[in-house]
């Protein structure tokens, strides 16, 4: 049985979306699936305000085992429905090639795919969750999804569109979708994360 004393490499890839984005996150095997929810959040540049979900598809099913948040809004999420911040991720992810879906945002309906690659010793002197590479901005929240966050590029590479003005107000500052640097990044602590969110529940 694999030690639990090891890093997972995550490749989270946005999908619907072109070009790609992606991030390549580094995170402990013994974190929770909350952690990994946060520590993709903070990677890709969203702002964590919408219900998530993570998603192992079993061969010849429709729906799989879900982990994320429970949520009364949503009804019933079935029998195989598990807390994040219960589950870690070596309960699921057992070895390289693992994958899953995660959704964040049901209405804008942003899905991603989350891939592990590597699995690796701990580097003692190094610092986890860490994102080590990645491609492209994160499309804005609320901006519609996939079909949405399309139009929105075609909006604003066209200063004589009808939309552009509005547009530009909505986004409040100028948006590079090509622009994305690792150093950038900064990693939330996931449980005071948890603590305010179940504190506002």
């Amino acid at each position: 049985m694999q030690s639990l004393d090891h890093i997972y490499q995550f490749k989270a890839a946005l999908k619907n979306v072109a070009p790609p984005v992606w991030r390549r996150i580094q995170i402990a095997d013994t974190a929770t699936f909350w952690e990994l929810h946060v520590a993709i959040q903070n990677a890709m540049g969203w702002e964590g305000y919408h219900l998530h979900c993570f998603e192992f598809l079993e061969k010849g099913k429709r729906v799989g085992i879900r982990i994320g948040i429970p949520d009364e809004e949503i009804g019933d999420w079935g029998d195989e429905f598990f807390c994040g911040w219960r589950v870690k991720l070596s309960d699921w992810f057992k070895k390289e090639g693992d994958k899953c879906r995660y959704d964040y945002d049901f209405g804008d309906g942003w899905e991603h795919v989350v891939f592990l690659e590597k699995i690796s010793p701990r580097d003692k002197g190094t610092k986890y969750p860490r994102c080590i590479a990645g491609k492209r901005a994160c499309p804005p929240e609320d901006c519609g999804g996939p079909w949405g966050y399309a139009e929105l590029l075609k909006i604003i590479k066209d200063s004589r569109h009808l939309g552009y003005k509005d547009m530009m107000e909505w986004l409040g500052a100028p948006f590079d979708p090509e622009a994305f640097d690792c150093n950038d990044v900064y990693f939330d602590n996931a449980q005071k994360r948890l603590k305010d969110m179940l504190a506002h529940q």
